[in-house]
């Protein structure tokens, strides 16, 4: 098991990293979460779930323990996969998850794509002793991603929904509701986590 990776950041996008470490690029998958604590400093270090099938051995990272733990709890519920774990978490925080299974909020963690009423159900019903016991309370910052110009913003937005299995015209479409809503500057993160939330 690798438990996690130690090296040089050759690329930063909102779904996944390239890391370095001893001359292996790691492709690693990430969350919202991380993407927006990951600076572009040149040396990074994310704790990592590898999920092994038949025909591909994939890399989740994780910038903080709290986020990893969430994530294996989350996908030790039947019907939740790596991928929806890592929907999960771009699409809400680390406080909003747990807030939300300790109070028994279904119809904030229905709200994230792929999850029905029986699978938030079961999420609340399974994690409901197992969340907030060793809660890092330094893990809340909100740390924003990097500032862009429009063009490029909803490109790399489009990009990372397409990425995290949305249709591409509900992507868009998406994308252009939280930008006619928002004023002044947005950051990808923010922009990307507002089109997950959308309608």
């Amino acid at each position: 098991m690798i438990d996690y990776l130690h090296g040089k950041l050759v690329f930063k996008d909102p779904t996944y990293v390239l890391i370095d470490v001893g001359g292996i690029g790691y492709h690693v998958k990430i969350s919202l979460q991380t993407y927006s604590q990951i600076k572009d400093e040149e040396q990074i270090k994310l704790l990592t779930y590898l999920h092994i099938k038949e025909d591909a051995h994939t890399l989740y990272g994780f910038k903080n323990a709290d986020e990893k733990r969430l994530f294996l709890l989350l996908i030790s519920i039947n019907g939740v996969g790596p991928n929806t774990g890592l929907m999960i978490l771009s699409s809400l925080s680390t406080e909003e998850i747990e807030q939300s299974i300790l109070s028994g909020d279904v119809a904030t963690i229905q709200h994230v794509k792929g999850i029905g009423a029986k699978t938030a159900q079961r999420i609340i019903l399974e994690l409901k002793d197992k969340v907030g016991k060793a809660t890092d309370s330094s893990s809340g910052d909100s740390q924003v991603g990097f500032l862009n110009a429009h063009n490029n913003l909803r490109e790399e937005a489009l990009k990372a929904l397409i990425t995290l299995g949305f249709p591409k015209t509900a992507a868009e479409k998406n994308i252009r509701a939280v930008l006619k809503k928002t004023t002044g500057e947005i950051s990808l993160e923010e922009l990307i986590k507002a089109s997950l939330k959308t309608p």
